[in-house]
């Protein structure tokens, strides 16, 4: 049996990883040793199958992986393409806009507690600027994603992985621009960089 040849695609995050069987949080395996370098055959919404350089494999939660720098593209192929930060800048930028606007006529009589706190239901607005460095939080695919001014990257994630959505990153931010709110408003975040619980298995999950 010939072995695939081995290009790793990512590198676990420092504090290692949690490992499925499937895709549905049922069977836990081992876990991933910190920066092991990993490749990604096969993408299921926020599941990525990780494979080592030994040929065994298991699910993750793909968000978390850290993605290796690839070399320039041959001649003739197309330049790979990286998360534009501009959309999620503006969809904060406008959520940030409306909670203003809601907060302004609250305190000018405009609106009564009762209404102001149903527009505000399900709003989650983040962003944290140092320098040239911003985290945004994307609250659509319920994550942190850090921003050095040219690309985007997930930095943490707030709820496990589901087989719902995209599987590419630019994809998934481009249309949270269009996200104003959320329909559940009493979760709460849990950011997972440092801890890797496993992820919510919900009706339909399993493929």
């Amino acid at each position: 049996m010939t072995v695939p040849e081995f290009r790793p695609s990512h590198v676990v995050p420092p504090d290692g990883m949690a490992t499925w069987a499937a895709p549905d949080a049922a069977r836990p395996l081992v876990p991933l040793d910190p920066l092991l370098p990993v490749e990604v055959v096969e993408r299921r919404g926020d599941w990525a199958l990780a494979r080592c350089s030994n040929g065994w494999s298991a699910w993750v939660d793909g968000r978390l992986l850290l993605s290796v720098p690839q070399g320039p593209p041959a001649a003739g192929q197309p330049a790979a393409r990286t998360a534009d930060p501009r959309p999620l800048l503006a969809a904060a930028e406008g959520a940030l806009g409306r909670y203003r606007q809601w907060v302004e006529e609250l305190l000018a009589g405009q609106l009564d507690r009762e209404t102001f706190a149903e527009r505000a239901r399900g709003t989650r607005i983040g962003a944290v600027v140092d320098g040239d460095a911003v985290w945004l939080y994307d609250a659509r695919h319920e994550r942190w994603c850090f921003c050095d001014g040219a690309s985007l990257v997930t930095f943490a994630v707030s709820e496990g992985p589901t087989t719902d959505g995209d599987t590419t990153d630019a994809a998934g931010v481009e249309r949270a621009a269009g996200a104003e709110r959320r329909e559940d408003a009493g979760k709460r975040d849990r950011p997972t960089a440092e801890r890797f619980p496993p992820p919510v298995d919900r009706p339909g999950d399993r493929p």
